[in-house]
């Protein structure tokens, strides 16, 4: 049996390819959020990035694995507490909806702006 491979998006930069990996696993917090009531922690956080670079055979340190995380944390509980939760599980669905690149999303389009900010912060 063959097994498909998951097709890799290449990233222009190192900066975008964080930005991104912020971007994913925000949407991966509150969707997890919406459903479970819970909240990733910032291991969990760290050990979805690392499968996720796995794949495209990259990887970062576990320090700035774990950076990334508290960053999407943030951004995920910012979110949740600023939005009723009709709004947030749109604003989740639409992330993780745009994580498909011939899926458009002004929404997820501001948001990778935010995510962006957050790590020049």
């Amino acid at each position: 049996m063959q097994r498909l491979k998951t097709p890799v998006v290449p990233v222009a930069t190192d900066r975008g390819m964080r930005v991104a990996l912020i971007f994913a696993l925000s949407a991966e917090r509150l969707t997890t959020y919406y459903e479970h009531a819970a909240w990733l922690t910032e291991g969990q956080g760290a050990s979805l990035i690392a499968d996720w670079l796995a794949r495209s055979q990259r990887s970062l340190p576990v320090a700035e694995r774990r950076q990334l995380s508290a960053l999407s944390d943030h951004m995920a509980r910012q979110m949740a507490a600023t939005m009723s939760r009709e709004a947030g599980l749109f604003a989740a669905h639409e992330m993780m909806e745009s994580l498909d690149p011939n899926y458009h999303s002004e929404l997820a389009e501001s948001l990778m702006l935010v995510c962006e900010s957050l790590l020049g912060e």
